[in-house]
């Protein structure tokens, strides 16, 4: 990508929003011409559109879109992340990568407050979720929508990932994922 795109990013994508934050939301990975562009998680590709749009209505964004870094995009008690930091080959993470970058995504949950929310966005981020705290996947399974109680006093909240594959077949549509966002929401400033 690097040779193709000299001019893009090309370098693993750090979490954006604030450090202290009591949501995080954890995607997949980079996409190509996103934030593996940008530099900015979902930054620049589809499923960032309607993740920025659903942020700024619930008052955890400045504004309704991310255009790039340097555009004055603030997040407010919100962190955006990935399971896995750099763009995988053919835009889909091997177990490898997932496992190999799992480190970095434990060390972010544990700097989270205790209280905090995570939203994971899809299975893969899911799984990542548990496996950096160490939880058994069958205790915890994925379902869009469902809320996990974790030991330390934190929460998971499932939502399909908000990718174009995902919103055009209406497995997920704007009023679920705002509805997955705001219950994450709720239950972090509760």
């Amino acid at each position: 990508m690097r040779i193709v795109h000299p001019d893009y990013h090309n370098a693993p994508v750090a979490p954006f929003g604030d450090a202290a934050a009591r949501l995080l939301i954890v995607g997949l990975a980079p996409g190509a011409h996103g934030a593996n562009a940008s530099g900015r998680p979902f930054t620049g590709d589809y499923a960032g559109i309607l993740l920025y749009e659903s942020l700024f209505k619930l008052g955890l964004a400045s504004r309704p879109e991310s255009r790039g870094r340097g555009d004055g995009l603030a997040l407010r008690n919100c962190r955006i992340s990935n399971a896995v930091k750099c763009l995988p080959p053919g835009n889909k993470p091997t177990t490898a990568e997932i496992d190999t970058c799992n480190t970095y995504i434990a060390s972010e949950l544990q700097s989270l407050p205790l209280e905090a929310v995570i939203l994971a966005l899809g299975a893969i981020a899911h799984r990542a979720v548990l496996r950096a705290f160490g939880l058994a996947l069958n205790v915890y399974p994925f379902g869009h929508g469902r809320v996990h109680q974790l030991p330390a006093g934190r929460t998971l909240v499932d939502s399909y990932h908000c990718s174009r594959y995902n919103t055009q077949t209406r497995r997920l549509t704007p009023a679920m994922f705002e509805a997955a966002l705001a219950s994450a929401k709720g239950l972090a400033f509760r």
